[in-house]
């Protein structure tokens, strides 16, 4: 008897045990992805949508604790077995506090597979999302973690709107992940299957943001050859994102207003009402109530659109949880770039923290994706950007005096470019003759 049909992932690096529990899998309907490294694993759960993970423990350059770790970071429903010929290994995914996992030891059965696989199955939820074109789980994006109280307060109010369509305003500063709150909102609630439409009302042009929005007729404009339906239309059903919304004009607000107490629009050059269904987001980086104020934004929209309202903090109001995606971009950007885990000094992560973060969240992926760029296998101070190295204040016994600095600076120089001294006195500014000055005085002074 065949099971229903579920995507499982395996991940090991030995070839010929991919191709048995491949074949086993198969046999029994379900659809199998396979991977022989963890970099190729991590692309698969986050183009596709995967019920089961599979893996192996012991492979080459990132082994398969570091998988399961990122993916009960990043998928926390997903139901993890693992196949290991390692039966003690057991405490050591305990100590990583690695959620449900299941064990299977090699040498086992096809028999024992199959019980394993359906037992594993049963440990989580399997509604299991992905992140290929939309983010479609609030705990999928990188971005969208954190243990800090500001933020846990947002996840509840996720929690609390996902399965209506009350209309939703999301204030936060540029970078703070308006956007991603918006997908988590649809992608976790009871109207995921049908339309998320996002719309930069910023990054349309004032005169066609009304027909882009709304739709036209034919002969509406020069140029309107055809009836088109616009992003309202296109998201009837599910949900529309108007992110920018400060940047509307009146003229389109007031149309907005009709459209939130109708239940309808109206296409640019036509007289009839088309009813729609949907929820509508909103999200401003701008003070609204200051543009009240200023006349710029109707007053009574800012009502219609603030049923529900969400205010996301800004990077420095939560510090907390800097060391949490710091994490999580080194993990991505070091698969995606070196094929490794990389690590970080704990003064690199006190100038991180220390910082203001004006470009929040996207700013620090920016940093932490340069770093990681710049360094080998650590990231230190000095593989971050320079307006973030003079933020941390060392410890009165981390100071060393001038020309100690000096020198162990020009050792650094000199060693990196195996004692060239003609390189090294350029990479340094200064002429030969003054490095083997300077290189003379500290041999004279140990």
């Amino acid at each position: 008897m065949a099971f229903l049909k579920e995507n499982i992932l395996i991940v090991d690096d030995d070839i010929n045990i991919l191709e048995v529990l491949y074949r086993h899998l198969a046999s029994y309907n379900y659809h199998v992805y396979k991977a022989i490294s963890v970099k190729e694993a991590v692309s698969i759960l986050r183009d596709n949508t995967i019920n089961l993970l599979i893996t192996d423990l012991k492979m080459p350059e990132i082994d398969g604790f570091e998988l399961i770790k990122f993916t009960t970071n990043h998928y926390p429903k997903l139901p993890i077995l693992v196949v290991t010929g390692y039966p003690s290994i057991q405490d050591s995914l305990l100590a990583i506090k690695s959620g449900v996992v299941e064990y299977l030891t090699k040498p086992f059965t096809k028999e024992e597979l199959k019980t394993a696989v359906k037992k594993t199955l049963k440990t989580k939820n399997k509604t299991i999302t992905n992140n290929s074109e939309t983010l479609k789980s609030t705990l999928i994006n990188e971005e969208l973690i954190g243990n800090s109280k500001k933020i846990l307060e947002v996840f509840d109010i996720i929690e609390r709107v996902k399965n209506n369509k009350a209309t939703i305003l999301i204030n936060g500063e540029s970078g703070t992940g308006k956007e991603l709150i918006a997908r988590a909102i649809h992608y976790q609630g009871k109207f995921s299957a049908k339309p998320f439409i996002a719309v930069n009302c910023g990054a349309i042009p004032e005169n066609l943001l009304e027909s882009e929005l709304f739709g036209y007729t034919k002969g509406a404009f020069t140029g309107a050859d055809k009836d088109r339906n616009g992003f309202f239309q296109a998201a009837n059903g599910g949900t529309i994102f108007l992110d920018e919304i400060g940047n509307a004009s009146l003229e389109v607000q007031a149309k907005l207003l009709r459209v939130l107490q109708e239940k309808e629009v109206v296409k640019v050059g036509s007289q009839k009402p088309e009813k729609i269904d949907l929820r509508v987001i909103a999200a401003t980086n701008s003070n609204i109530k200051e543009m009240i104020t200023n006349k710029s934004f109707r007053e009574d929209l800012y009502y219609r659109l603030s049923v529900v309202e969400i205010t996301l903090p800004p990077l420095r109001e939560r510090k907390e949880d800097i060391s949490i995606l710091i994490e999580r971009f080194l993990f991505k950007y070091g698969i995606e770039y070196k094929d490794q885990i990389i690590k970080i000094t704990p003064n690199a992560i006190k100038a991180l923290e220390n910082y203001s973060w004006p470009g929040n969240i996207r700013e620090l992926e920016n940093v932490i994706q340069r770093a990681v760029i710049m360094c080998d296998k650590i990231v230190d101070v000095e593989h971050l950007p320079i307006n973030l190295k003079y933020t941390i204040n060392f410890p009165e016994e981390e100071l060393v005096p001038l020309k100690i600095m000096e020198k162990n600076y020009i050792n650094k120089v000199l060693s990196a470019t195996g004692n060239n001294k003609t390189k090294a006195a350029k990479i340094l500014q200064i002429d030969r003759k003054t490095l083997r000055d300077k290189i003379s005085d500290s041999n004279k002074n140990e």
